[in-house]
């Protein structure tokens, strides 16, 4: 598959912009490594600390350029990165454990969202209360293969329903379309990120939140690496961790929000069209990010919910069985470095 074809405009020229500032402040583009990033949606905002690195410097400061690439959901992040079309991308926990029982060997370094950026949700006049009210129906997703699916499926075989039998999904895309499918009555029910679900309400299509409590552990995208990469280059990871955490703990300033809102309506135009509407989005995303208490640093993984993610893929017939070695497929050390590098 050629990713070039799926590259978001306003993100490649924000890298061209970007690299044209660095040159004219005096920094020459050739004493700096190219690196690619690729993100499953266009969003600037589902991938703030990336932006905000770049705005502040903290990449050309590790010797690194970064080019952004916005590809459709987990499953294309996964194969741009095992095709060597990209060094990091940001793909949920569940296609994680999904591409490995295939042989793809990726590691997630950086838990970007602690906290579950996910959720179910219904019109706002629904009568479906819970997820019991879904048995027999069509739920919405915005990629066939993305980190949404998973994390659906996850909690609809907790309420003991199986896809294809007591449920169906219907890859409906997001936005607009998603919209759409509800008014059509396509779909009664979509899985979505927080940001997808605040996009719809925006434009008028009144959402809540039907998730169990629970789900709430159940970590989101987080940055990935090819195992090959952490082994043969260690250096780039351990730059790039660097600069992202010092990204993300600047966006988690609040004295730094004009800078960050900024940064991020350069990486996309379109999101910093409507200032409110992009505060707003960008806090309910940054709020996902904030570490659990339990955590030990920004970025860091819980092993038990790895486990977790594990044994739900497994029970929906998601992976064949477990895999060999789990924790083969995460690590905290360079999440540790990069928090260390951002003061804490």
């Amino acid at each position: 598959m050629d990713f070039s074809i799926l590259i978001n405009k306003g993100l490649r020229t924000f890298a061209a912009a970007a690299s044209a500032a660095l040159i004219a402040g005096g920094a020459h583009a050739q004493d700096l490594r190219e690196i690619t990033f690729v993100q499953p949606s266009p969003s600037a905002i589902n991938s703030f600390p990336v932006f905000v690195a770049i705005g502040e410097g903290f990449f050309e400061e590790e010797g690194l350029d970064v080019t952004v690439e916005a590809i459709n959901g987990s499953g294309a992040v996964l194969q741009a990165l095992s095709a060597g079309q990209a060094h990091f991308g940001r793909p949920g926990p569940g296609p994680l454990i999904a591409a490995q029982s295939r042989g793809v060997n990726a590691v997630h370094i950086y838990n970007v969202a602690a906290r579950s950026n996910f959720g179910i949700a219904v019109q706002e006049g629904s009568d479906i209360q819970d997820i019991e009210g879904l048995r027999g129906m069509v739920i919405g997703t915005g990629t066939a293969d993305g980190a949404e699916v998973g994390f659906a499926r996850n909690v609809m075989t907790s309420a003991g329903m199986t896809e294809g039998e007591d449920y169906e999904f219907l890859t409906v895309g997001d936005g607009g379309p998603a919209t759409a499918a509800f008014l059509n009555e396509e779909i009664v029910a979509y899985s979505a990120s927080t940001a997808d679900t605040a996009i719809l309400n925006q434009r008028g299509m009144a959402v809540r939140d039907i998730t169990p409590a629970e789900f709430g552990r159940f970590f989101g995208n987080g940055i990935a690496t090819m195992a090959e990469t952490i082994e043969n280059d260690r250096e780039l990871v351990e730059a790039w961790s660097r600069a992202f955490a010092r990204g993300h703990a600047f966006a988690l300033d609040d004295a730094n929000r004009e800078a960050v809102l900024s940064h991020l309506a350069d990486g996309n135009p379109q999101e910093g069209e409507d200032k409110e509407f992009q505060s707003a989005l960008f806090d309910a995303v940054r709020s996902k990010t904030i570490p659990t208490d339990d955590s030990n640093h920004l970025g860091w993984y819980p092993a038990e919910v790895w486990q977790e993610w594990e044994d739900a893929l497994v029970a929906g017939g998601e992976v064949p069985g477990p895999l060999d070695d789990l924790g083969a497929i995460w690590t905290n050390e360079f999440a540790k470095l990069g928090a260390e590098a951002a003061g804490g």
